[in-house]
């Protein structure tokens, strides 16, 4: 490639340098070489050197592999693999016009033939889900203090879950990598996150929230605690003088729908309300734990000829 040309002020600078006056007269190649393009001249010593221009790297571009696609060329000869009818085929509606991906030929649908099975549940709470893993990760980065309760607050501060929704639920992938006792308070958990939690001498407790409920933990206008509202006239004024006494302006509210109740009334979930059940007592609001009775022996037929023959020899006429 040919050298970079310089610019005029270079070349003014250059050639006043040449033909500076100095102590010894400069010789006649001094004078052509400060003339010269791309070298330098000093009174002392005669330094050329060449301005070289970089190797262009715009001939050498291209994209990753893999970054495009090379479209499809339809109707360009048989030797391109898709000439002739363009992958079309021959004849017909598939042809000459657009199928829609769901038609089947004009007969009934089979999905009207034989319907959907089950449903989606619009109603049912949408839970965010955390690991056992995840969660030794965040306590060994120092992100979550296993000392102290882990919270919903703390959970979602951290950035262990981003999307705040309904709820959290604990599951066990990864339960063998939980290496210390964590006292933690989720809305719901599995019978292998359970049962991984209390190996290690930890403590699981479950608790109803809801997806405004838990913003307003976050934004501190409610206090996160595990104690029900109690039910009776006779608790509203403490009720009343505890609230009044602290800085939050709304409760965590409690479950209301069957469902909820049943399962925050079970200890196999670890539900806050399970200190409510008496003894016997089932979680259920429908079903009742069946009473034993005691098993009544008839007699067989030898016993009741027997009892018969001796009431009859008691008789005195």
């Amino acid at each position: 490639m040919p050298p970079r040309l310089l610019s005029p002020l270079h070349l003014t600078t250059c050639c006043s340098r040449a033909l500076r006056p100095s102590t010894n007269p400069p010789s006649l190649v001094s004078l052509f070489a400060g003339l010269s393009i791309g070298t330098t001249t000093s009174t002392s010593s005669i330094t050329t050197t060449t301005a070289r221009r970089n190797a262009s790297i715009l001939a050498s571009l291209s994209d990753n592999k893999g970054a495009y696609n090379k479209r499809i060329r339809v109707g360009r000869g048989a030797s391109a693999g898709k000439g002739k009818t363009s992958g079309r085929g021959h004849k017909g509606q598939g042809q000459h016009g657009k199928v829609k991906p769901w038609f089947q030929g004009g007969q009934t649908p089979l999905i009207v033939q034989r319907g959907t099975k089950g449903f989606d549940n619009l109603r049912a709470p949408r839970m965010s889900k955390l690991n056992l893993d995840k969660l030794q990760q965040w306590i060994d980065a120092g992100r979550i203090d296993p000392t102290k309760q882990i919270t919903v607050k703390e959970i979602i501060e951290s950035g262990l879950i981003g999307t705040v929704k309904d709820g959290i639920k604990l599951l066990g992938r990864g339960k063998q990598d939980l290496r210390q006792p964590i006292d933690i308070m989720v809305s719901r958990a599995s019978a292998s996150a359970i049962d991984a939690v209390e190996a290690n001498g930890g403590k699981i407790l479950t608790r109803f929230y809801t997806k405004q409920s838990i913003r307003r933990i976050l934004r501190g206008e409610s206090e996160n605690t595990d104690k029900p509202l109690p039910v009776g006239k006779e608790y509203v004024a403490s009720v009343l003088a505890e609230a009044r006494s602290k800085p939050f302006k709304y409760r965590l509210p409690d479950p209301t729908s069957r469902e909820d109740i049943e399962y925050y009334r079970d200890p196999a979930h670890r539900g806050y309300l399970s200190h409510l059940l008496k003894e016997g007592e089932s979680p259920s609001l429908y079903f009742k734990v069946p009473i034993p009775r005691k098993r009544v022996v008839k007699p067989g037929r030898a016993a009741l000829q027997k009892a018969k023959k001796a009431s009859a020899d008691d008789l005195l006429w």
